[in-house]
């Protein structure tokens, strides 16, 4: 049980993303054969020192609602496979042309475009091999398997991630509206976040109410996550970010900052985790790394 007065959630976070580490270096294929070059770029993009939110918050779902975290652990690792295929992506010529990411050169300036598009590729449809694998059969039942794979197909989708990544692009240097803005990050952004919690909560067998209060708090922090990121580019430092700050305004991209300004920002990200730990109340001292993690999240620095 998680004793919330003396909860340290740095400590949390190192241990759990050391199991997230161990795991995907068990789950990941190593180097070997003509396919070498490959899967050299998509393993310098998983093991380049992501925090592996998305994994811990798919095990703090489960462990909220009473479950094991362990027994998700495939499928947290397979989230964090798809948000790895997203940033390289992200970080392409022809999308946001980054040289940077966690302070490292992006995939396509070390292996060019090519070979990144193609890392993108395998790492996403290893995503779905490893949760259908016997890893993931052997310590989930079968409805909830596919029930969270569902989900998760959907919030990396076009309704999702993808279709959120679309109107990213339309919308640079347009001026855009609350709702466009809002629209844009809680696909590109907030639908995998979301996701992540909700399919730790379903995986473990949890009662539709409780994934329905872990549903609405996944909505809140993917949301305020996303604003995090908005006002780092603005305020944030470049070498500790590990990317480049400022580019968001000089891509005229849609953010909370270009259309609310920094103060307005500020005061939704905040009211936003205000409400997603209020979501917790129900759960008691099982939900605290959750709530935790949704301080962090407006907290963070990178």
């Amino acid at each position: 049980m998680v004793n919330q007065a003396n909860f340290d959630l740095k400590a949390y976070l190192l241990e759990m993303r050391e199991r997230v580490d161990n795991a995907l270096n068990e789950y990941f294929p190593h180097v070997d054969g003509l396919t070498t070059d490959l899967i050299e770029a998509m393993r310098y993009s998983l093991f380049a020192g992501g925090k592996r939110l998305r994994p811990i918050l798919c095990m703090a779902g489960a462990e909220t609602v009473g479950g094991e975290g362990r027994r998700v652990l495939p499928v947290a690792c397979a989230l964090e496979l798809i948000h790895t295929y997203s940033l390289i992506h992200d970080d392409l010529p022809l999308m946001d042309d980054d040289d940077l990411r966690r302070g490292k050169p992006t995939n396509h300036k070390v292996y060019g475009d090519a070979i990144a598009l193609l890392a993108g590729d395998g790492l996403l449809t290893e995503a779905f091999s490893l949760m259908t694998s016997s890893y993931a059969t052997g310590q989930i039942a079968p409805d909830r398997l596919l029930e969270a794979i569902r989900m998760i197909s959907g919030a990396a989708g076009h309704d999702g991630m993808v279709g959120g990544q679309v109107v990213d692009m339309q919308w640079e240097g347009k001026k855009a509206d609350l709702e466009t803005v809002k629209f844009l990050h809680t696909r590109k952004t907030g639908a995998l976040i979301t996701a992540s919690v909700v399919s730790g909560a379903i995986l473990v067998g949890a009662p539709e109410s409780q994934v329905r209060a872990v549903l609405s708090y996944g909505n809140k922090i993917g949301l305020a996550f996303q604003i995090s990121d908005d006002i780092l580019d603005v305020e944030g430092d470049s070498e500790t970010m590990g990317k480049m700050a400022g580019a968001d305004e000089e891509k005229g991209k849609t953010t909370y900052p270009s259309v609310l300004g920094l103060d307005e920002s500020k005061k939704i990200q905040r009211a936003l985790v205000q409400e997603a730990v209020q979501d917790l109340k129900e759960f008691g001292e099982k939900a605290e790394p959750l709530r935790q993690i949704a301080h962090y999240i407006i907290e963070r620095k990178k």
